[in-house]
C-alpha cells in the first residue's frame, strides 16, 4: 500500500497551493487529496483543471488574495513562478506558516516508494506518460505525476496503491536536485532556461548533480545518439557506482533501435535488447516518440518488468494534451496542437507531422514562449519555422518574465525569412486566427505550436474552418 500524507518538509494535512492550477502544481495537490488531506489553493483564472479540483473535494479560490490562506492552513506550497509580493505568500509568512517548494512537496510524496524521475531538456512529459500509461496497463496501479493531461482535465496525476512513482523531473529551476529515484532518465541534455543556466557547462554540473541524487544500486537510463546526453555519459560513467544504460541508435548502446518504421500517425519500432530483436507499436508518429518510448521500456526493465509485456503495453500509450494533440477537423483540415517551443522540439514536431503528412501543407501558428528563450534561441526558432509551408507568429508569451527591451517576435520573424520561409506577423490572436484558418485548405494539417495560450486557439479556428 502506498505511503500517506508526508511530514518530512511540512505537515501536509491542510496545504495551501499558489497558482494552483499549473500542470505540477495541480498533480501534487489532486495526489495529496487523494491521500486524505484537506487541500486548498488559488489560481489567477478559471480552468477545467480548477474544476477538476473541486470535484475531489479541494477549495479553489479564484485570483490571488491575503484572504483566500485560511489560518489553520499547515504549510504553503509554491512554485518558482510565484514572486514575492504575491499576498497569499506574503500572508503566510506573517503567520509563521511554513512554505514549501513544489518540489520539495512532490520529493515527499515519493517516500517509502520506488521513484521513477524523467529528466531531459525535451521530450519529459511524454516520457514520463508512456510510462504511467504503460504500467498502469499492466495492473502496477502506479502513481504518477506528469506535466500535462494524458486526456481529461486532472488526468496529469494519480495516486495508486503500488510500489513505482513516475515523476517528471524539471531541471528548469534545479528542482530535479530534490528528488530520489532509484530509476533516472535523461533524454537529451542542450542548453535552456537562460535566465538559469548561463552555460553548457552549469547545465551539465545541474544533470550531474541529479544523477548524484540516484539512489544507491539504482540505474541510470541516458541517451547514446544526443551529443549533450552523450558528453553527460562521459562525465558520470565512470565516476559513479550507478548502472549505466544507454539507448539510442548508436553502435554502441546497451539498447540499440534497429529501426523505426513510420505507419502514418504511429510507428513500429524494432530493438535489440539482450542480444534479441523487440518489436512493438508506439501509437504517436515521429522519432523522437518513437526514442522516448525506448527509454520508457529500457526504465522498466531497470525496475524488473519483463520487456515483452512492457513493449506490448507501450501501445496503449495514445498521446497526451498539447504534444502533437489533434483537436479536430474541419472542411478536411486537420487542426493538431504542439507544446513545441525550443527550436529542437519544434523540429522534431515538424518533421513528425511532415512524415506522416505526405503531400499535405502544415501551417503553423506559433507563440514564442519566454523573452530570455527568444533572446537566446530566436534565430533558430525561425530556422524551424522554415520546415513549414507557412506560418503566422504571435507575440511573446511572458508567462513569470518581465519584457527585455528589444526582444520580440521581430527576431523569429526576420530569421525565419532569412531560411525561407514564408511567415507572418500577427498584430492579435484575433488576426492570427483570421490568417491561418483562411490559409487552410482540405488536406492541411495546423498545427498551433508553443507553451503558452496558444492552445487556446485550435478550437478558434476550428470554428471558423467550420463557418
Amino acid at each position: 500500500m502506498a505511503p500517506g500524507l508526508p511530514h518530512s518538509v511540512a505537515d501536509m494535512d491542510r496545504p495551501h497551493f499558489i497558482g494552483i492550477g499549473g500542470a505540477g502544481m495541480s498533480g501534487i495537490a489532486k495526489i495529496l487529496a487523494q491521500r486524505g488531506a484537506r487541500v486548498a489553493g488559488s489560481d489567477a483564472r478559471e480552468s477545467a483543471t480548477a474544476q477538476a479540483l473541486r470535484e475531489l473535494g479541494v477549495t479553489v479560490h479564484i485570483g490571488h488574495d491575503a484572504g483566500h490562506l485560511a489560518s489553520d492552513a499547515t504549510c504553503v506550497v509554491v512554485s518558482s513562478a510565484i514572486r514575492e509580493d504575491n499576498p497569499e505568500l506574503a500572508r503566510a509568512k506573517e503567520l509563521g506558516i511554513p512554505v514549501v517548494h513544489r518540489s520539495d512537496a512532490l520529493a515527499s510524496l515519493m517516500e517509502g516508494l520506488r521513484p521513477i524521475a524523467v529528466a531531459g531538456t525535451h521530450g519529459k512529459t511524454t516520457t514520463t506518460s508512456m510510462l504511467a500509461v504503460s504500467l498502469k496497463s499492466l495492473g502496477l496501479n502506479p502513481s504518477y505525476a506528469i506535466g500535462g493531461d494524458l486526456d481529461v482535465p486532472g488526468s496529469n496525476a494519480d495516486h495508486g496503491e503500488g510500489e513505482i512513482f513516475v515523476a517528471e523531473a524539471d531541471e528548469s529551476d534545479r528542482s530535479f536536485h530534490k528528488y530520489a529515484p532509484e530509476v533516472a532518465i535523461i533524454l537529451n541534455v542542450e542548453l535552456d532556461h537562460h535566465a538559469n543556466y548561463a552555460s553548457m557547462d552549469e547545465i551539465y554540473e545541474s544533470f550531474e548533480t541529479f544523477t548524484g541524487r540516484v539512489t544507491p544500486g539504482g540505474t541510470l537510463v541516458i541517451a547514446a545518439d544526443q551529443a549533450g546526453a552523450a558528453e553527460l555519459t562521459r562525465r558520470v560513467r565512470d565516476t559513479t557506482s550507478l548502472k549505466v544504460v544507454t539507448y539510442g541508435e548508436s553502435e554502441g548502446a546497451d539498447i540499440r533501435i534497429h529501426k523505426i518504421t513510420p505507419r502514418g500517425l504511429a510507428s513500429e519500432v524494432t530493438v535489440l535488447l539482450d542480444g534479441k530483436l523487440l518489436t512493438f507499436t508506439v501509437s504517436v508518429p515521429g522519432r523522437h516518440y518513437a526514442q522516448n518510448a525506448v527509454a520508457a521500456l529500457a526504465a522498466g526493465v531497470a525496475m524488473g518488468i519483463p520487456a515483452r509485456n512492457l513493449a506490448s503495453a507501450l501501445k496503449s500509450y495514445t498521446g497526451v494534451k498539447r504534444r502533437l494533440q489533434l483537436k479536430g477537423e474541419e472542411n478536411g483540415a486537420q487542426v493538431i496542437d504542439s507544446y513545441a517551443h525550443h527550436p529542437t522540439e519544434m523540429t522534431a514536431d515538424l518533421e513528425a507531422m511532415r512524415s506522416a503528412a505526405g503531400d499535405a501543407r502544415i501551417l503553423v501558428l506559433f507563440q514564442p514562449h519566454l523573452f530570455s528563450r527568444t533572446q537566446q534561441l530566436g534565430k533558430e526558432m525561425g530556422a524551424a519555422l522554415a520546415l513549414a509551408d507557412a506560418s503566422v507568429v504571435l507575440d511573446i508569451y511572458p508567462a513569470r518574465e518581465d519584457p527585455i527591451p528589444g526582444i520580440t517576435s521581430a527576431l523569429i520573424i526576420d530569421a525565419a525569412r532569412e531560411a525561407g520561409a514564408d511567415v507572418q506577423a500577427a498584430a492579435d490572436k484575433d488576426a492570427a486566427v483570421a490568417a491561418v484558418a483562411g490559409m487552410a485548405k482540405p488536406g492541411d494539417l495546423v498545427l498551433t505550436m508553443g507553451a503558452g495560450d496558444v492552445t487556446e486557439l485550435g478550437p478558434r479556428i476550428l470554428d471558423q474552418l467550420r463557418g
